[in-house]
This record gives structure tokens, C-alpha cells and sequence, in this order.
């Protein structure tokens, strides 16, 4: 009978204390808008620097648009790709370009059939420390690898925040 008694009282325990710790609120990083509108200027000032008209997403951790711009001149599909690349670092963890890399294994095929993962440069993860806490999508340069030198440029403007 004690056995039962014991047993009881450690499952009633863990049954109280269980709801109490469910009602903790999360708390977890996340983009600011005041750093989301900084990574898109300082995109927007490197691919002006280089000549391209470009677009800028800024995906949060749960990989929804906190930001974006489209950018003069440039064409109408640069906003929706710039997403894409945005939600596919933060989803993948990896810039698009990696991601890019590994569609090209046979055994990562499966990445194709993901809505909105692409495999094109521009996108990159956005970290704080090592925790990535959303991604910077790029478009518009002629070629991904000039998207994702833009993006990391933009990235660089909040290094200190990032930290």
C-alpha cells in the first residue's frame, strides 16, 4: 500500500507542476525591424555599389516576411524569389547556394519537392551566435553568387547586434 501512496503522490506532483511549467512564455530570438530595415539598406547600398537592381527579403525564425523591398528597376519576379531564397536559408540553415549544391546529390532530391526551397544563390542564414534566427534573401543581380556577396553585405551591418 505504501508503494501505491508513493507512487500517487510523485505522479500528482508531476501533474501539477506540468501545466505550471507549460504557462512559462518562450522566449527565443528573433529579427528586429530595426535590424531587418538595416540588412536590407546595407544590401541595397552593395549591389547599387556594383550596378545591380536588386530586391531584399528579411524571413524571422519562423520563416515569415519581417521585411522587404523591392528595389528601383528591378523586375517583378525579384520580389518572390528574393522570399524564396530568404525562407530557404532560414529553413535549411545553409546559404541557397549550398543548398543549390546539395539538389545536385541524387540523395537530397527530396529538397525539390519542399514548397518554396530553391536552389539558387542569394539567400543566407541569419545568426545570432549559432542560432539561426532568420534568413536575407537577395535578387535581382545578374547570378546568385552577386545576390549573396549583397546579402552578406547587408548582414555585416548588424555583425555587432548579432554577437
Amino acid at each position: 500500500m505504501r508503494r501505491v501512496a508513493v507512487a500517487f503522490v510523485a505522479s500528482t506532483s508531476i501533474l501539477v507542476a506540468g501545466p505550471a511549467l507549460a504557462q512559462a512564455p518562450q522566449v527565443e530570438k528573433n529579427v528586429s525591424m530595426t535590424m531587418a530595415m538595416a540588412i536590407m539598406q546595407g544590401a541595397l547600398d552593395q549591389c547599387t555599389r556594383d550596378g545591380y537592381k536588386v530586391s531584399v527579403v528579411i524571413v524571422d525564425k519562423g520563416g515569415n516576411v519581417a521585411a522587404s523591398v523591392r528595389g528601383d528597376g528591378t523586375g517583378p519576379h525579384t520580389m518572390d524569389f528574393a522570399r524564396m531564397k530568404a525562407y530557404t536559408a532560414r529553413t535549411r540553415n545553409q546559404t541557397s547556394l549550398a543548398t543549390m549544391k546539395q539538389m545536385e546529390d541524387p540523395a537530397f532530391a527530396f529538397l525539390r519537392q519542399i514548397p518554396n526551397v530553391v536552389g539558387v544563390g542569394g539567400g543566407v542564414p541569419l545568426k545570432a551566435g549559432n542560432e539561426v534566427i532568420g534568413g536575407v534573401g537577395v535578387s535581382g543581380a545578374p547570378g546568385g553568387e552577386k545576390d549573396e556577396v549583397c546579402a552578406n553585405a547587408g548582414i555585416a551591418k548588424v555583425a555587432d547586434a548579432l554577437k
